[in-house]
């Protein structure tokens, strides 16, 4: 499979949640002292789809979203920022989407996210089945969507039908302890997802535990993309990231901002990586952009409004030439 001439179609098919999100006002106010909350659209593969929108790609998302107002938010944010949601489809009952409320603030920062009985977890396969994979390029998701059930069962066949219709899949592990049954379920379920990638892309911690350890997860990275994955992103953090592809293993640094927040970065960094490649950028110019996409989304409150277009992206980059730290 040629890996990237899938993803320079630049039109993407995204698996997993999108919710809403709220965070105090302003910046530096905890949730217990909070009188007024930011709200915004979230959720891991919804914030990278809008991502990509914004960098000049196309994306459409598959999920599910509760039959209610917030469902209703969710669907008319995904329109706001483009992305294409004919495949997001609300259920009734008692389901409900997850709600996240976190911090725009590094020290002390608190995050709490709501899932339980989370509505896109009944997202089913023959969700997925109704989608044609052959109108996409690549397949998206983020590991989140694999830590129930029958969401977990959809994703693999979204697997299944990309790679039958020829669709590269980009896997960002993205391992959230809360959403899962046992560490020992997620172990097994998130390194079956990786060996089915194409490209995966995951911080050092995240490969560790899919090795069984911390100190063994740059081995498991390497181990990947000699034998199932064209190319692995190992995030480091404030180290950089090494990035496997074609047999070569290739550093790359950070750009360094003052922080306002940790959260959106991982998103953030897949959709300026993803966008990038589409581009025609290398490699380790795709990774550096994501890189960049990162750090101007933790200097600015929230998630998807923070996330760069392409102007602001190359704003952020003629302003902070050169990685500031190296891995």
């Amino acid at each position: 499979m040629d890996v990237l001439k899938g993803i320079q179609k630049k039109k993407f098919l995204v698996i997993g949640r999108v919710g809403m999100d709220l965070s105090p006002e302003p910046a530096g106010t905890a949730i217990k002292d909070a009188s007024s909350m930011m709200v915004a659209m979230g959720g891991s593969s919804a914030n990278i789809a809008a991502g990509l929108v914004k960098l000049g790609m196309q994306a459409a998302l598959v999920t599910r979203v509760s039959d209610d107002a917030i469902g209703q938010y969710c669907t008319g944010q995904l329109a706001h920022y483009g992305v294409d949601a004919t495949h997001v489809k609300p259920i009734a009952g008692e389901f409900r989407n997850s709600l996240a409320l976190y911090e725009t603030r590094v020290q002390d920062h608190n995050s709490v996210i709501y899932r339980n009985g989370a509505a896109d977890f009944q997202m089913s396969i023959a969700d997925v089945e109704a989608v044609d994979f052959s109108q996409y390029g690549a397949l998206i998701t983020a590991g989140t969507v694999f830590a129930a059930e029958p969401s977990r069962s959809a994703a693999f066949r979204g697997f299944e039908l990309a790679k039958a219709a020829g669709l590269p899949v980009i896997f960002d592990v993205d391992y959230r302890p809360y959403s899962w049954p046992s560490p020992q379920v997620a172990e097994e379920v998130l390194s079956k997802a990786g060996e089915m990638s194409d490209i995966i892309v995951a911080n050092d911690e995240e490969f560790g535990f899919m090795a069984g350890g911390i100190d063994k997860g740059l081995a498991k990275a390497r181990a990947l993309a000699q034998t199932s994955a064209s190319m692995v992103v190992y995030k480091q953090g404030h180290l950089g990231a090494i990035t496997f592809t074609g047999g070569h293993e290739t550093k790359s640094g950070i750009y360094k901002v003052d922080a306002l927040k940790p959260t959106g970065a991982g998103d953030s960094f897949m959709a300026g990586f993803v966008a990038s490649l589409a581009n025609g950028y290398s490699v380790h110019d795709a990774v550096m952009r994501g890189s960049a996409c990162a750090a101007i989304v933790v200097a600015k409150p929230g998630c998807a409004p923070a996330m760069p277009d392409t102007a602001a992206l190359e704003a952020f980059l003629a302003a902070h030439p050169g990685a500031s730290v190296p891995a």
